[in-house]
C-alpha cells in the first residue's frame, strides 16, 4: 500500500485535528488530544479508572485473572464482528405496517454516509453509557459459572471482567477514531486494519467487519481478496 496519504473522502480533513505545530501532518499525539476532546471518551476512560481502582481495592490477584483476561481478548474479534453485523448493520423491520429501524443502525448509516466526519465516528455519550451498563450486567452473570469452574472470589472475577471489557471498548473507540483521523498509517498491523476498514466503507459493506483486528473476518470468512469482490452500490447508504 505504501505511504498512504491521509486526504481522501474516508479520512477527516487535516484541519479536523488541532495540531501542536502549525506545519506538517497530524501526529499520533495530536489525534489522541482530539480523541480526548470528544464527548464520550471521558465517560469511557473514567469508567476504566473507576473499575481499576475497585479491582485494586479488592485484591485477591491470581492466575485466574490472567485466564479471564485472555478469554475476553480471545472472544473480542468475534464479539466485535457480531455487534458490527447484527447491531450496526441491522436492517429495518416491519411492525404493524410501520418500518422500524434500530437507532444503532440509523446512526451507523450516518457514519457510512459521512465517514470523514469525526463527530460521527465515536459512540455518542448515551451509547457509551448503555454499553457500559450492558457490559457490567453480562460480566456479573458470567462470573457465576466462572467461579464454579475456576474457584476463587466471584466478585473479583466480575470486577476484573468489567475492567478488561471496558478497556477493550476504549481500545475499539480509539482505533476506529484513529482510522478516520488524518493520520498516516505506520506499522504493518495498523495499515492492515486501516485498509480493511476502508474496503468496508467504499468497496462492499458485507465484508471486512473487523476494526481492531482481522481475526473475526478471517475465521468467519468475510476477509476475501478485495479484487474478487464486486463494488457495492449501497456501501455508502447501507440501503438495500
Amino acid at each position: 500500500m505504501g505511504d498512504v496519504a491521509s486526504t481522501d473522502r474516508y479520512t477527516a480533513p487535516a484541519d479536523a485535528v488541532r495540531t501542536a505545530r502549525s506545519d506538517g501532518p497530524a501526529r499520533l499525539a495530536d489525534c489522541l488530544r482530539e480523541f480526548l476532546r470528544q464527548p464520550s471518551p471521558p465517560y469511557l476512560l473514567g469508567a476504566v479508572a473507576v473499575l481499576l481502582a475497585l479491582r485494586i481495592a479488592q485484591g485477591n490477584w491470581s492466575w485466574r485473572d490472567a485466564v479471564m483476561a485472555l478469554g475476553l481478548l480471545a472472544a473480542t474479534p468475534f464479539v466485535e464482528w457480531a455487534i458490527h453485523v447484527y447491531l450496526l448493520h441491522a436492517g429495518p423491520i416491519e411492525l404493524r405496517g410501520r418500518r422500524i429501524e434500530m437507532l444503532t443502525a440509523r446512526e451507523h448509516r450516518a457514519h457510512h454516509e459521512s465517514p470523514a466526519v469525526l463527530d460521527g465516528v465515536l459512540l455518542p455519550v448515551y451509547g457509551v453509557l448503555v454499553f457500559l451498563a450492558m457490559i457490567a450486567a453480562v460480566n456479573w452473570l458470567v462470573s457465576f459459572p466462572i467461579a464454579v469452574l475456576l474457584g476463587g472470589p466471584r466478585m473479583a472475577y466480575a470486577t476484573g471482567g468489567v475492567l478488561v471489557s471496558y478497556a477493550i471498548l476504549a481500545a475499539y473507540e480509539w482505533t476506529h477514531f484513529l482510522i478516520h483521523a488524518p493520520y498516516r498509517p505506520r506499522g504493518r498491523y495498523f495499515k492492515a486494519i486501516w485498509r480493511n476498514h476502508r474496503l468496508h466503507h467504499f468497496k462492499n459493506e458485507r465484508y471486512w467487519f473487523g476494526v481492531t483486528s482481522t481475526i473475526g473476518d478471517r475465521v468467519i470468512g468475510t476477509l476475501p481478496d478485495q479484487s474478487s469482490v464486486p463494488r457495492s452500490a449501497t456501501a455508502r447508504s447501507l440501503r438495500s
